[in-house]
């Protein structure tokens, strides 16, 4: 690897964290309708922040994520008022990592490691606290604060900043392939978690490592 990575970002949702572990309790709440609830919701969500950014119309990830449960029940006929869309809301604080997310960070700890998420600085921090995590990281950098929600490159240079390096010395984790062109477009050293095997978009950049797990990446990475 000739790039010179000094700091790793990681996104959070659907990289570090499992976004669709909240399948187990919609399919409790609404029997048979698990899988197709939590996928339209994860869907909608990601939509719903790239409209929003598009329309320059903020608002947190949150109320985004309440937006988009809303709407996927509605889609699909069933009903969600308290205490269901309570349940499922708070759920999206305790979503499990997936597997190999704790020893892969562990062997990538000889790098500053920080998280780079559309998710609020509360939504991220209770799930990386429940998810054991909290000693891991650096910095949990939310983009509330740029308040535009990625691939705005205005995202992205709030890692640069407060990492405190170059956007080429930087490496940028991502399991969403949208999330790691946007990082290369503006400039950080990306790799792509590709754990379903899934072909690349074609958006003008390609991640410059690809992996089909966080492991895989981290051994890439480890032996630079």
């Amino acid at each position: 690897m000739k790039t010179i990575i000094k700091a790793l970002v990681f996104d959070a949702y659907g990289t570090l964290f499992d976004p669709l572990s909240v399948a187990s309790l919609c399919d409790e709440l609404y029997p048979g309708h698990g899988s197709a609830l939590s996928q339209l919701w994860r869907s909608r969500q990601l939509e719903y922040t790239w409209l929003r950014s598009l329309m320059g119309r903020y608002e947190d990830f949150w109320k985004v994520t309440e937006a988009a449960l809303v709407f996927a029940s509605r889609t699909l006929g069933l009903p969600c008022e308290s205490p269901a869309r309570e349940r499922l809301m708070q759920a999206y604080l305790s979503l499990k990592p997936f597997p190999e997310v704790p020893d892969a960070l562990r062997a990538l700890r000889g790098y500053p490691l920080c998280i780079l998420s559309n998710g609020t600085r509360e939504m991220l921090r209770v799930v990386v606290k429940n998810s054991g995590l909290e000693d891991v990281f650096w910095q949990v950098i939310s983009v509330e604060e740029a308040r535009i929600y990625k691939p705005s490159p205005r995202a992205y240079e709030l890692a640069a900043r407060k990492m405190g390096a170059e956007p080429g010395a930087i490496g940028f984790v991502s399991s969403n392939f949208w999330d790691a062109a946007g990082a290369k477009a503006f400039g950080f050293f990306t790799c792509w978690v590709n754990r379903t095997n899934a072909q690349s978009e074609e958006l003008g950049f390609v991640p410059d490592a690809t992996g089909r797990s966080l492991t895989e990446l981290a051994q890439m990475l480890t032996r630079a």
